[in-house]
This record gives structure tokens, C-alpha cells and sequence, in this order.
């Protein structure tokens, strides 16, 4: 039987509700016909020509990305640009486009925490509870048995599909470390979170000189975490499979792909 764009919407809504998404936010859907049929769906971090060739490639019918292609004020798609290039290609190739967001970010089994949950995180929960304290920004938990920064490090760079930059570390190679915060994506501004700054390391993404900076120099005055800074795409390019899983329980009829193709923006490094 088939399923039609408008069932996805309403099951992409039950998943990972719109009604959970910051204000600031644009998730949901950007480009398609709710009464179109979907067969075939892609999962990908970002809607970038090469996901969207990938799933136009694949004969998609929906792109489904988290990071949202349009997330501010847009006044032209004119196809010179590459906003309006990526939604001419969706639309002439009959490919519809969600995005899900922070919609998906703060769910119990969001971005977050699934990287928690591939660290083997015990007792997970919010960094930053939303009314329903199962839900939230981030998480932060207590490895099984402790460890060691360097350690952390490495094993975060196994789990972690390789990127140019690689993993970041600020701290001590053999400090120990037990109690973890992370949060998938840019997470500096939740450096001063009392539940980050009760933590023995912060992992996230996109770390900007002068907050982290600024955090490890308050940590060295009263305590405060080693930071571990990760490339944005990889540590929510985990989150892509157990969506995808979620997604194909709720509609099984669908046949669902999670997209390999790195779309981190760094290509290589040069190591002094």
C-alpha cells in the first residue's frame, strides 16, 4: 500500500516532534507534495549537492536531513545561487526535503543521546531538560569504569567516522575522567551549564577559541572540564542510523538508506 508524503510528515512529527524544535529553529518540511507518494527516503546530516545528487542518484523520493537547508530569511532560489540550484534539483527529480533539527536533538533518542549512549554513558540525562526531563539539550553521564582523557579521546576517534580535523583535546593526556557531558553539534553555549561545569570533560562540536578559552581558564581557577572538540557532521552522523530504524519500524513499506558521503566542509589538515 503505498505511503504518501503527508503519513512521513505525521510519523517524522510523532518521532521527533516540531513542537520540540528551539525558536530559532526551521525544521519540517521545506520542498514536496504532501500527497505525493514515498517509497524510497535518504537520511543524510546535510541537504548539499552531493546528498541531494546522491539521493536523486538512489531514485529518493524524500531527502531527509538534519541540518536545515533553509534556516533563515531567504529572498531569492534563483538557480545562480545554491539554495535555489539544491531545491530546483529536489523538485525537478521529484524528491521531497525534511529537515529535523533540534526537533531531533532533544528526544531520548536524539543526537545526543545516541553519541552518549556509543560511549557507553550510564545513567544519561539532560544537560538542558525541556518540560518533559527525559527530553532535552545534550546529556551527560558516568562511563561504567573510569578512564583517561587520552584514552576517551581514542575511543571517541574510533567511534567517530574520520574527518580532516579529527579530534580535539584540551587537557591532560592522563587525567582522569569518569563523568562525561556531550552534546552533538555546536555546543559552546552550554559551557556554563552547572551540569557541564560538574563534569570531567565536555565533548562537542565547534568549539570557538575564546569560549573554550575562557572555559579552561575558569576550570584551571575553580574547576571545570577538559574540553573534546569534535567535527559537527561526524558527531551527528551517528544519529542518522537509529533514526532511520525508527523511521522503517513506524513505515515498514519504505525502503530507507542513510547516506556515507562525508559532508564535512574540511578537506584535509597540515600538521605543524
Amino acid at each position: 500500500m503505498p505511503v504518501l508524503l503527508a503519513e512521513v510528515l505525521e510519523v517524522v512529527d510523532r518521532l521527533w516532534p516540531l513542537s520540540g524544535a528551539e525558536a530559532w529553529d526551521a525544521p519540517g518540511l521545506v520542498t514536496g507534495d504532501p500527497g505525493a507518494e514515498v517509497r524510497h527516503v535518504l537520511f543524510a546530516v546535510d541537504a548539499v549537492a552531493a546528498t541531494v545528487d546522491e539521493a536523486i542518484e538512489q531514485g529518493a523520493d524524500l531527502l531527509i536531513a538534519h541540518h536545515p537547508l533553509l534556516l533563515r530569511g531567504v529572498t531569492s532560489v534563483a538557480e545562480d545561487r545554491y539554495k535555489g540550484a539544491l531545491l530546483a534539483r529536489l523538485i525537478r527529480g521529484g524528491c521531497a526535503l525534511i529537515g529535523a533539527h533540534t526537533n531531533a536533538d532533544v528526544v531520548e533518542t536524539g543526537t545526543s543521546a545516541v553519541l552518549a549512549e556509543r560511549l557507553g554513558l550510564l545513567d544519561a540525562s539532560p544537560i538542558v531538560p525541556s518540560a518533559d526531563p527525559a527530553r532535552g539539550l545534550g546529556r551527560v553521564g558516568r562511563l561504567p569504569a573510569p578512564t583517561t582523557l587520552g584514552r576517551l579521546a581514542r575511543t571517541l576517534a574510533d567511534l567517530l567516522p574520520p574527518t580532516a580535523g579529527g579530534v580535539r583535546v584540551s587537557g591532560g593526556y592522563d587525567d582522569p575522567v569518569e563523568t562525561i557531558a556531550v552534546c552533538g553539534g555546536a555546543g559552546d553555549s552550554l559551557l556554563a551549564d552547572p551540569a557541564v561545569r560538574a563534569a570531567d570533560v565536555y565533548i562537542t562540536a565547534d568549539l570557538r577559541h575564546h569560549p573554550a578559552s575562557e572555559a579552561r581558564e575558569q576550570a584551571l581557577l575553580v574547576g571545570g572540564p577538559a574540553l573534546i572538540d569534535v567535527s559537527h557532521w561526524a558527531s551527528e552522523w551517528l544519529w542518522l542510523e537509529r533514526a532511520a530504524a525508527e523511521l522503517a519500524e513506524a513505515l515498514p513499506g519504505l525502503d530507507i538508506r542513510v547516506s556515507e558521503l562525508r559532508t564535512d566542509p574540511w578537506d584535509f589538515a597540515v600538521v605543524q
